[in-house]
């Protein structure tokens, strides 16, 4: 349930939101009526969309876990982390390293109320939180450097965030100015909506979801993703839907079925 404290007004509970829907689809308890009539309607047309939300969570995990144990990474900056479910990124990271540094990123009231309240760290690493849109990469840099260490490498989540900044323009100073301020050895995880796979029926749903949901969602090729990060050294298995980053093999040993949400990680060199 919601802190009390926090009004009406920054809920906005009869305004659907990402974080919330998401939220819903992926069986989480912490949603409004509203939330769930989008969340509902955007599923009648795509029922696959609870399958991609799940593959983008397990991303996730599987991406912090190599950004952990292979990669050495103890430091995280999550930006765009929505409400906490199983396997946050401090508890993935955490798990391996405990050491780990974790700065959670986001600006929805009801995600600041739950992050403050189940993202704790272990006693030798550190998490936070900053309230801050992730069109103000400036903030988040001087608030991350209250935890962080900018002169030691970090990986920067940016799991379904891009979507949600519709200018590629802008998108991209977000990035630069992102990248310009971790050094080398620093990685990037990344994970945003496409129609690889689905076609029609994802931009469908898209249409659906913009109607009502804030905030609105923008479509991207695989390419135009990629292209973000021209220049940045590919880890494999390069861009691919983001259930077949090096998944776990199917019971029958067959690879995930492929969805719409499209990922990768980067590193800088």
């Amino acid at each position: 349930m919601a802190d009390e404290s926090l009004s009406e007004q920054k809920l906005k509970p009869h305004v659907p939101h990402t974080a919330r829907i998401w939220n819903y689809w992926l069986g989480g308890k912490d949603h409004f009526p509203v939330d769930r009539e989008v969340g509902d309607r955007v599923k009648e047309i795509f029922p696959v969309v609870v399958e991609l939300a799940r593959a983008d969570r397990l991303f996730l995990g599987r991406a912090v876990r190599f950004l952990t144990a292979e990669a050495g990474i103890r430091q995280f900056l999550d930006i765009g982390t929505g409400l906490p479910t199983q396997d946050n990124t401090h508890e993935v990271a955490q798990q391996i390293a405990p050491e780990s540094r974790v700065v959670y990123v986001d600006n929805d009231p009801l995600v600041l109320v739950h992050a403050r309240a189940l993202l704790t760290s272990s006693e030798e690493g550190a998490t936070s939180y900053i309230d801050a849109d992730a069109r103000d990469p400036s903030l988040i840099l001087r608030e991350a450097a209250k935890t962080l260490d900018f002169t030691q490498p970090v990986a920067i989540m940016l799991l379904g965030i891009m979507h949600f900044v519709n200018d590629d323009d802008e998108l991209q100073r977000i990035i630069d100015e992102l990248m310009a301020a971790v050094p080398s050895g620093s990685y990037v995880a990344v994970a945003n909506t496409t129609t690889a796979v689905n076609g029609e029926a994802t931009a469908e749903a898209v249409r659906v979801w913009n109607i009502d949901a804030q905030p609105k969602l923008k479509l991207r090729t695989p390419e135009r993703i990629a292209q973000f990060f021209t220049g940045y050294d590919m880890v494999e298995p390069g861009w691919v839907s983001c259930s077949r980053w090096r998944p776990e093999p199917e019971w029958d040993g067959s690879l995930p079925v492929e969805v719409d949400q499209w990922c990768g990680v980067v590193r800088k060199s």
